[in-house]
């Protein structure tokens, strides 16, 4: 019973991974690897059922209990696949892309706590492979890295379309891990720690409130307190591993299969585990730094006691690391691909601006509330502020499009001697062979003089 449960599940700090013995430290990487292997196989059958749910229509339904091996089945099968390699691609950093790729995405799975400290096998220990002060640095140094082998993937292949496919990763993750490392600022800003432990136990409970002449006190989850942090993480992780709508690395619809069109049989397979651990990684993620982490939700925690306690912090860990992930399916779903431009444009003049614009006002708001400004500065400073914000909301550009300029007007205006431009329609002028068709043609339709050549 000591390894099911225990007593009271406390917040570990960074003395109490020193204290692990090497063994536990050893069942808790093969318990991590495992787990994720199985979370990949499900996240893969879990998405295939919701898909086929919205678009009612069975799904897979053949392959075990209702089809909930067919993952396993797939996962077998394609080692045995006969591996293509072209004769164009650089062996060696061909075979490195994918285990890149692959090797980052278990990485970053290591500082995510996913329950308190508990009594595993006679010894308390926290249900966390790791956790040093930089936490959060190691899980954007790990997404970072991981679009390394999407590059190389389609640098090596000696193809066109996987390199095209690289070259939209490399642009897409410097915009969109900007708009992320962003957003977590404020995270840091308001836990005053990046360890992934101390965040969550930062947001263990909010402040008190009276709500009908009861006192209780609500989550401090950051998802509430820091709500456009939030939104902003969510859009720039949905961005980041590549899913629709924005998949833009690997568009089927214009290059056939993206930077990996060139992999097949094991290889494939790396591509294919890599993604669905990135997503249960920034949804884990999501869950450490906005949703309180392993700890049970408000209700839950008000009603029962010890909903925090032992092993059950990962049953809500899971919970809602599971409904990320059907965000995920549903954006996929649902929405078709953005094109290039939209994507860029979104990430460099929205995102980042608004990123950049929020975590100036909550530095502002507490430096106001601890106090270090007097009762006259922070009433101008808030006047400021307000006047500034309807200045920009006065200026916006409009997004009505202006009315369309006659197509005469436009070549009225072009300056003396300037190259012809090609009609605004594009209706190309009949090529001259298909005038003399016409012409040959004509007489005859209209009864005219055959020899003559007028249209």
């Amino acid at each position: 019973m000591n390894v099911l449960l225990a007593a009271h599940a406390e917040d570990p700090t960074l003395q109490t991974f020193e204290q692990d013995v090497w063994w536990i430290v050893l069942i808790k990487l093969l318990g991590l690897f495992v787990l994720l292997l199985i979370l990949t196989l499900f996240t893969i059958n879990y998405e295939r059922k919701v898909v086929a749910r919205m678009a009612v229509r069975p799904g897979p339904n053949q392959v075990g209990f209702r089809g909930y091996l067919t993952s396993l089945s797939d996962g077998l099968k394609l080692p045995f696949k006969e591996e293509i390699i072209p004769k164009t691609a650089d062996k060696i950093v061909y075979f490195l892309a994918p285990v890149i790729s692959a090797t980052t995405a278990f990485t970053a799975f290591a500082v995510i706590p996913f329950g308190g400290v508990v009594n595993m096998f006679g010894h308390r220990t926290a249900l966390q492979l790791t956790d040093v002060p930089v936490s959060v640095l190691v899980l954007l140094a790990c997404s970072s890295m991981s679009v390394y082998g999407v590059v190389l993937a389609g640098w090596a292949s000696g193809s066109t379309y996987p390199l095209l496919g690289a070259l939209r990763s490399s642009a897409q993750m410097i915009s969109y891990e900007v708009a992320m490392g962003l957003s977590i600022v404020a995270v840091f800003m308001t836990a005053g720690s990046m360890s992934t432990s101390q965040i969550v136990a930062a947001q263990a409970s909010g402040e008190p409130t009276t709500l009908f002449g009861v006192t209780i006190t609500m989550p401090g989850w950051y998802c509430l307190q820091l709500l456009p942090s939030f939104l902003i993480y969510v859009i720039s992780a949905v961005g980041e591993t590549n899913r629709a709508p924005f998949d833009l690395p690997e568009a089927e619809s214009e290059l056939v299969g993206g930077f990996h069109t060139e992999y097949s049989s094991f290889k494939f397979a790396l591509f294919f585990l890599a993604e669905y651990i990135n997503m249960i990684t920034v949804s884990a993620f999501c869950t450490t730094l906005f949703l309180g982490g392993w700890r049970a939700p408000w209700p839950i925690t008000a009603i029962w006691e010890g909903a925090n306690s032992g092993y059950f912090g990962l049953i809500w860990f899971f919970l809602k690391v599971f409904t990320l992930l059907f965000g995920f399916i549903w954006l996929r779903a649902t929405l078709p691909r953005m094109r290039y431009d939209q994507f860029m444009r979104f990430g460099w003049k929205v995102l980042i601006p608004v990123s950049l614009v929020w975590i100036l006002f909550l530095a502002y708001f507490k430096v106001a509330r601890s106090g270090a400004l007097s009762t006259e500065a922070r009433w101008i400073s808030t006047g400021v502020i307000a006047l500034i914000v309807l200045v920009v909301a006065w200026k916006w550009p409009s997004s009505e499009k202006p009315d369309p300029v006659p197509i005469e007007e436009q070549l009225a205006a072009r300056p003396p001697g300037s190259f012809p431009v090609p009609p605004m329609d594009l209706q190309v002028p009949p090529s001259p062979r298909a005038r003399r068709a016409v012409a040959e043609r004509a007489p005859a339709a209209v009864g005219g003089d055959p020899e003559s050549k007028e249209v």
